[in-house]
């Protein structure tokens, strides 16, 4: 998929359709910018592991689908808002496992009024003295919302047990709480879907290493994050409890294999889809209005140091 087959000065003519498509390639360009920060430093990494591996959905395979899903995305987002509908998904899983690259391609069309994203930083030590669902609660969504939880309150069972930040007791009341807390909020109209991304050992161990030679990834790399390398088997195993004890029939688990990032985000997006009972919306028309000229307005000339400097 090429992002400039029109020419320049065809742009600069007038054009009405040189000017569409323009815009259009502009849109694609976002997405364009995200898959080449994906393979920045392929090369440089396939110099010290022979982990790397291509995707098994060509390009224009996974530009052409992933648009089309992000224009459903979009009239979900519609018939959300018109209907005053709830939504709220989790996305859980090992450290690197890809839920922030499908949460960006989730919301990168959708208007943020309506679909919002949390991630919750470590609890203060005031709310590790409150109820402990109590920090999330305010984040749920009112009618006509989405809300997207970029790790959730199975924090708890997950990252705190493996690290020791919760006791044993504390991870049996949530166990114990955690389905009628779930149960709770599925009677309140909201509808809950819970997502764990599940990626290989090697897997991990490319997008780690990926982390540490990339200047502009490193921040992603936690001290936390190299001790889940450490703990990969507790990390399984408490996991595969948490499977057995918090999926319920109002809101199960759902894992989606991560190896695969293009496979992966295309196979989230088209499942959750398909959890939303949505329908198109109808839309009025919408004419844009002539512009009003006032023949006695003189517009300001302002001063040259309110502008940004054209270095581009």
């Amino acid at each position: 998929m090429t992002t400039s087959d029109s020419d320049p000065k065809d742009q600069q003519s007038g054009d009405p359709q040189s000017w569409v498509d323009a815009e259009i390639q502009d849109s694609f360009d976002e997405e364009l910018e995200l898959e080449i920060d994906d393979g920045r430093l392929d090369r440089e990494i396939a110099q010290i592991t022979e982990l790397k591996h291509k995707s098994e959905v060509d390009r224009r395979t996974y530009f052409r689908e992933l648009f089309r899903l992000q224009a459903e995305l979009v009239k979900l987002q519609d018939w959300v808002q018109h209907t005053g509908y709830k939504l709220v998904v989790l996305f859980e899983g090992r450290d690197a496992a890809g839920k922030g690259g499908v949460i960006k391609r989730i919301t990168q069309r959708l208007n943020p009024r309506i679909c919002r994203v949390v991630a919750l930083p470590a609890p203060s030590d005031r709310e590790k003295t409150q109820w402990y669902f109590q920090r999330y609660v305010p984040h749920l969504p009112a009618g006509g919302e989405m809300v997207l939880f970029d790790r959730s309150w199975y924090n708890r069972a997950g990252v705190e047990r493996v690290m020791d930040f919760a006791t044993e007791d504390q991870v049996q009341a949530f166990f114990h709480d955690v389905p009628e807390f779930e149960r709770m909020l599925v009677r309140s109209g909201i509808k809950l879907v819970k997502y764990w991304f599940s990626i290989t050992d090697q897997e991990q161990q490319l997008r780690f290493l990926m982390r540490i030679h990339d200047p502009m990834k490193q921040w992603k790399l936690s001290p936390m994050d190299l001790q889940s390398r450490v703990r990969w088997e507790k990390y399984t195993k408490v996991k595969e409890e948490m499977f057995d004890r918090t999926s319920i029939p109002e809101a199960p688990w759902y894992i989606v294999e991560g190896d695969d990032k293009k496979r992966a985000r295309l196979n989230c997006i088209s499942h959750l889809l398909g959890q939303v009972p949505y329908q198109e919306v109808p839309h009025e028309p919408v004419i844009l209005p002539d512009r009003v000229f006032n023949p006695n307005y003189e517009r300001k000339v302002l001063d040259d140091d309110l502008y940004v400097p054209q270095k581009y």
